[in-house]
Protein backbone atom coordinates (compact mmCIF):
# COMPACT_ATOMS: atom_id res chain seq x y z
CA UNK A 1 0.00 0.00 0.00
CA UNK A 2 1.63 3.39 -1.04
CA UNK A 3 2.03 6.07 1.91
CA UNK A 4 -0.06 9.14 2.03
CA UNK A 5 2.56 10.93 0.41
CA UNK A 6 3.47 8.83 -2.71
CA UNK A 7 -0.31 9.87 -4.09
CA UNK A 8 -0.23 12.70 -6.42
CA UNK A 9 -2.64 15.19 -6.22
CA UNK A 10 -4.58 16.14 -9.09
CA UNK A 11 -3.90 19.03 -11.60
CA UNK A 12 -6.37 21.10 -12.79
CA UNK A 13 -7.34 19.45 -15.76
CA UNK A 14 -8.20 15.99 -13.73
CA UNK A 15 -10.07 18.22 -11.28
CA UNK A 16 -11.71 19.69 -14.24
CA UNK A 17 -12.94 16.19 -15.92
CA UNK A 18 -14.13 15.54 -12.83
CA UNK A 19 -16.47 18.31 -11.81
CA UNK A 20 -17.67 18.46 -15.75
CA UNK A 21 -18.83 14.01 -15.17
CA UNK A 22 -20.31 15.30 -11.54
CA UNK A 23 -22.05 17.95 -13.69
CA UNK A 24 -23.66 16.07 -16.63
CA UNK A 25 -24.51 12.96 -14.14
CA UNK A 26 -26.06 15.19 -11.38
CA UNK A 27 -27.16 18.48 -13.45
CA UNK A 28 -27.55 18.43 -16.53
CA UNK A 29 -30.98 16.60 -17.03
CA UNK A 30 -32.28 19.16 -14.33
CA UNK A 31 -32.02 22.37 -17.36
CA UNK A 32 -34.64 20.30 -19.11
CA UNK A 33 -37.18 20.82 -16.60
CA UNK A 34 -40.36 22.31 -17.42
CA UNK A 35 -40.21 23.66 -13.99
CA UNK A 36 -37.10 25.57 -14.97
CA UNK A 37 -37.79 26.12 -18.63
CA UNK A 38 -40.66 27.95 -17.59
CA UNK A 39 -39.07 30.45 -15.30
CA UNK A 40 -36.48 31.26 -17.62
CA UNK A 41 -38.50 31.93 -20.05
CA UNK A 42 -41.47 34.33 -18.14
CA UNK A 43 -38.14 36.19 -17.15
CA UNK A 44 -36.50 36.69 -20.71
CA UNK A 45 -39.79 37.91 -21.74
CA UNK A 46 -39.82 40.54 -18.87
CA UNK A 47 -36.35 41.58 -19.24
CA UNK A 48 -35.41 41.29 -22.93
CA UNK A 49 -35.33 45.10 -23.51
CA UNK A 50 -33.62 46.02 -20.34
CA UNK A 51 -30.42 48.66 -20.95
CA UNK A 52 -27.03 47.86 -19.36
CA UNK A 53 -27.76 50.84 -17.14
CA UNK A 54 -31.30 49.18 -16.33
CA UNK A 55 -29.51 46.21 -15.55
CA UNK A 56 -26.44 47.81 -12.86
CA UNK A 57 -29.80 49.46 -11.37
CA UNK A 58 -31.36 46.59 -10.29
CA UNK A 59 -27.97 45.15 -9.43
CA UNK A 60 -27.64 48.33 -6.77
CA UNK A 61 -30.81 47.59 -5.89
CA UNK A 62 -29.97 44.01 -5.43
CA UNK A 63 -27.09 44.25 -3.33
CA UNK A 64 -28.62 47.28 -0.78
CA UNK A 65 -31.11 44.59 0.06
CA UNK A 66 -29.06 41.58 0.30
CA UNK A 67 -28.67 41.24 4.28
CA UNK A 68 -31.82 43.87 5.05
CA UNK A 69 -34.57 42.54 6.63
CA UNK A 70 -37.02 44.14 3.94
CA UNK A 71 -35.82 42.52 0.82
CA UNK A 72 -38.47 41.91 -1.53
CA UNK A 73 -36.18 41.49 -4.58
CA UNK A 74 -34.35 38.89 -3.17
CA UNK A 75 -37.60 37.26 -1.73
CA UNK A 76 -38.80 36.81 -5.60
CA UNK A 77 -35.36 35.12 -6.06
CA UNK A 78 -35.03 32.58 -3.40
CA UNK A 79 -38.44 31.65 -2.61
CA UNK A 80 -41.39 30.13 -4.78
CA UNK A 81 -41.58 26.65 -6.45
CA UNK A 82 -38.45 27.14 -8.70
CA UNK A 83 -36.31 27.55 -5.43
CA UNK A 84 -37.73 24.72 -3.49
CA UNK A 85 -36.65 22.67 -6.27
CA UNK A 86 -33.15 23.91 -6.41
CA UNK A 87 -33.22 23.72 -2.53
CA UNK A 88 -34.32 20.07 -3.16
CA UNK A 89 -31.52 19.17 -5.42
CA UNK A 90 -29.09 20.46 -2.96
CA UNK A 91 -30.60 18.22 -0.12
CA UNK A 92 -30.12 15.42 -1.94
CA UNK A 93 -26.50 15.86 -3.01
CA UNK A 94 -26.05 14.99 0.14
CA UNK A 95 -23.00 18.24 0.94
CA UNK A 96 -21.77 17.82 -2.60
CA UNK A 97 -23.65 20.59 -3.89
CA UNK A 98 -23.00 24.06 -1.99
CA UNK A 99 -25.10 26.41 -3.96
CA UNK A 100 -27.50 26.48 -7.26
CA UNK A 101 -28.80 29.73 -8.90
CA UNK A 102 -29.91 29.93 -12.58
CA UNK A 103 -29.33 33.15 -14.75
CA UNK A 104 -31.82 34.34 -17.55
CA UNK A 105 -30.52 35.36 -20.90
CA UNK A 106 -29.09 39.00 -19.46
CA UNK A 107 -27.17 37.33 -16.94
CA UNK A 108 -30.20 38.23 -14.13
CA UNK A 109 -30.83 35.20 -11.27
CA UNK A 110 -34.07 33.75 -12.00
CA UNK A 111 -34.10 31.21 -9.05
CA UNK A 112 -31.35 30.29 -6.46
CA UNK A 113 -31.24 28.18 -3.42
CA UNK A 114 -29.80 31.35 -1.09
CA UNK A 115 -29.41 34.73 -1.98
CA UNK A 116 -26.14 35.50 -4.14
CA UNK A 117 -24.25 38.51 -3.50
CA UNK A 118 -25.20 40.19 -6.55
CA UNK A 119 -27.93 40.26 -9.34
CA UNK A 120 -26.57 40.31 -12.35
CA UNK A 121 -23.64 38.10 -13.58
CA UNK A 122 -23.50 38.72 -16.81
CA UNK A 123 -20.82 41.00 -16.24
CA UNK A 124 -19.14 37.49 -14.90
CA UNK A 125 -17.05 34.85 -16.24
CA UNK A 126 -19.21 32.27 -15.17
CA UNK A 127 -21.91 33.66 -17.30
CA UNK A 128 -19.57 34.93 -20.08
CA UNK A 129 -18.17 31.50 -20.75
CA UNK A 130 -21.19 29.55 -20.18
CA UNK A 131 -24.23 30.92 -22.32
CA UNK A 132 -21.35 33.64 -24.02
CA UNK A 133 -19.83 30.47 -25.78
CA UNK A 134 -23.08 29.44 -26.88
CA UNK A 135 -25.36 25.74 -26.55
CA UNK A 136 -21.92 23.98 -25.18
CA UNK A 137 -20.89 26.77 -23.45
CA UNK A 138 -19.72 25.22 -19.48
CA UNK A 139 -17.08 27.12 -17.37
CA UNK A 140 -15.28 25.69 -14.57
CA UNK A 141 -13.67 27.70 -12.12
CA UNK A 142 -10.62 26.59 -9.81
CA UNK A 143 -11.51 25.51 -5.91
CA UNK A 144 -12.16 28.61 -4.44
CA UNK A 145 -12.84 30.00 -0.58
CA UNK A 146 -16.62 31.55 -0.85
CA UNK A 147 -17.00 33.88 1.49
CA UNK A 148 -20.81 34.32 0.83
CA UNK A 149 -21.22 31.19 1.81
CA UNK A 150 -18.39 29.97 3.81
CA UNK A 151 -16.34 26.67 2.09
CA UNK A 152 -13.66 25.82 -0.46
CA UNK A 153 -15.95 25.40 -4.27
CA UNK A 154 -15.86 25.18 -7.50
CA UNK A 155 -18.67 26.67 -9.45
CA UNK A 156 -19.54 24.89 -12.58
CA UNK A 157 -21.75 26.98 -14.84
CA UNK A 158 -23.44 25.58 -18.06
CA UNK A 159 -25.44 27.02 -20.65
CA UNK A 160 -29.31 26.01 -20.58
CA UNK A 161 -30.42 25.60 -24.41
CA UNK A 162 -34.12 25.42 -24.88
CA UNK A 163 -35.19 21.87 -26.38
CA UNK A 164 -38.14 23.82 -28.20
CA UNK A 165 -36.19 25.99 -30.07
CA UNK A 166 -32.05 24.33 -29.38
CA UNK A 167 -31.56 28.11 -29.16
CA UNK A 168 -29.58 29.37 -25.68
CA UNK A 169 -31.78 30.64 -23.02
CA UNK A 170 -29.92 31.33 -19.86
CA UNK A 171 -27.42 29.64 -17.66
CA UNK A 172 -26.88 27.57 -14.33
CA UNK A 173 -24.48 27.93 -11.37
CA UNK A 174 -23.77 25.09 -9.28
CA UNK A 175 -20.70 25.49 -6.22
CA UNK A 176 -19.24 22.20 -5.89
CA UNK A 177 -17.86 20.90 -2.73
CA UNK A 178 -14.70 19.49 -4.28
CA UNK A 179 -13.10 17.80 -1.53
CA UNK A 180 -16.09 15.74 -0.80
CA UNK A 181 -16.34 14.90 -4.48
CA UNK A 182 -12.53 14.36 -4.95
Amino acid sequence: MAAESDIEPLNQEAISQVLRVYFEDEIAEMLQEPWLLGAIRAQNERTKGLTEAEIIDLDQEWRAQVGEQDHPMVDAVVEGPVAEHLLHKIARAGGVIAEIFVMDAQGLNVAAAAPTSDYWQGDEAKFQKSFGAGKDGMEIGEIEFDASIGISQAQVSATIVDPATGEPIGAVTVGVVADLLL
